[in-house]
């Protein structure tokens, strides 16, 4: 089999390890020799073997004189788990194929140059593209500090969200409600607004049993602090979030909050938000929020990724609207979209799309 074999398998199993390896990049390791896998890992929940030691251990002693193949550079430097670039020279391995360079300043090459020191011969950039689509939040996170954003929204064909008196359950079905799952396992942190939880009281949990993945048990049990925007302290005592130890509720300094930021015309500054959010090393964050939250990210330019789902249904009238955000006067300054991808989740359809220009970006 070719370099570009191995290494696909490798980022399957990245993308497996992708709903539990919060804050870890998700990385998949296979390990070959004589043309046969010996062995394979991804990496594990935080504290947890990474993917090279997870595959090395599988491996054994057969390591020595085996080709590696990771999705991102091994790390030359010792923090929750051992240093995974000296593991491979310790093990013996003779060459190490790598997809893509850790952006992150710690590494940054140096988990490369560890191994060629060493007399290992290695290969840098097989299926990058591939490889890094799997760990934007950690590319985005230790480029631009900040973590990859993705909106979700549920709409009706009409573009309605709730009916004029903030009622909402179900726009979707219970499948498109589940599928929403996966993006919220993928997720270091969830977002939303102190409007939504007064009008729908959600809990913005992971559930196994609606997780169609693997490792779904193990994903639902990861911590994922929700992060509730309330500027003015109304956040009611009994709500269900209220009862979760993970939930984060974000102020400004005239409120009570769990998190103090600086206000943007009465509002909690997004980017502020945005760049506490990378600095507590969440690289990849979720919005379920109403329409005015979602309309500022959308104004400012900080969403990389809209997920979308439109049910087949109409609410017509003085219903919500998708998103709350200034009128443009000429059709030049529209918002552009690319869609990414188009399927139907049950009897509803989810849209996924970027934003042609983006501050994130």
């Amino acid at each position: 089999m070719s370099d570009a074999a191995h290494m696909s398998r490798a980022i399957r199993l990245a993308e497996r390890a992708r709903y539990v390896s919060h804050p870890n990049p998700a990385v998949g390791c296979v390990v070959v020799k004589n043309g046969e896998i010996l062995a394979e890992g991804h990496t594990d929940v935080a504290g947890k073997g990474h993917a090279e030691a997870n595959a090395l251990k599988a491996a054994g002693s057969a390591a020595a004189g085996s080709t590696v193949y990771v999705t991102l550079e091994p790390c030359s430097f010792q923090g929750r788990t051992p240093s995974c670039a000296h593991a491979l020279v310790d093990a013996g391995v003779k060459r190490v194929v790598v997809a893509t360079l850790d952006p992150d300043e710690r590494n940054a090459g140096a988990g490369i140059a560890v191994m060629e020191e060493a007399g290992i011969e290695v290969t840098v950039g097989v299926l990058i593209d591939s490889a890094m689509s799997v760990m934007r939040g950690h590319i985005k996170r230790h480029t631009k500090r900040r973590p990859w954003v993705r909106l979700k929204l549920a709409m009706t064909l009409d573009g309605k969200t709730a009916l004029a008196n903030g009622e909402s359950r179900w726009i979707t079905s219970p499948a498109a409600r589940s599928d929403v799952q996966k993006y919220r396992a993928m997720s270091a942190a969830i977002v939303t607004g102190v409007q939504t939880v007064i009008d729908d009281d959600p809990r913005l949990n992971v559930r196994a049993e609606e997780l169609d993945v693997a490792l779904a048990d193990i994903a639902a049990a990861v911590d994922r602090p929700v992060y509730v925007l309330d500027s003015k302290g109304r956040l009611p005592v009994d709500t269900a979030l209220r009862s979760r130890d993970s939930t984060v509720v974000v102020s400004g300094e005239a409120a009570n909050g769990d998190l103090i930021l600086p206000l943007n015309g009465g509002r909690i500054d997004l980017e502020a938000l945005l760049d506490e959010l990378a600095a507590r090393e969440h690289s990849e964050v979720l919005f379920e929020c109403g329409a005015t939250l979602a309309g500022a990210l959308v104004a400012q330019k900080l969403v990389d990724e809209l997920i979308i789902y439109v049910a087949p249904k109409l609410m017509g009238g003085d219903a919500r609207s998708l998103l709350n955000f200034p009128e443009v006067d000429r059709m030049c300054d529209l918002a552009e979209l690319v869609i990414n991808d188009v399927r139907q989740i049950g009897p509803d359809i989810r849209i996924t799309a970027s934003f042609l220009e983006s501050k994130q970006s």
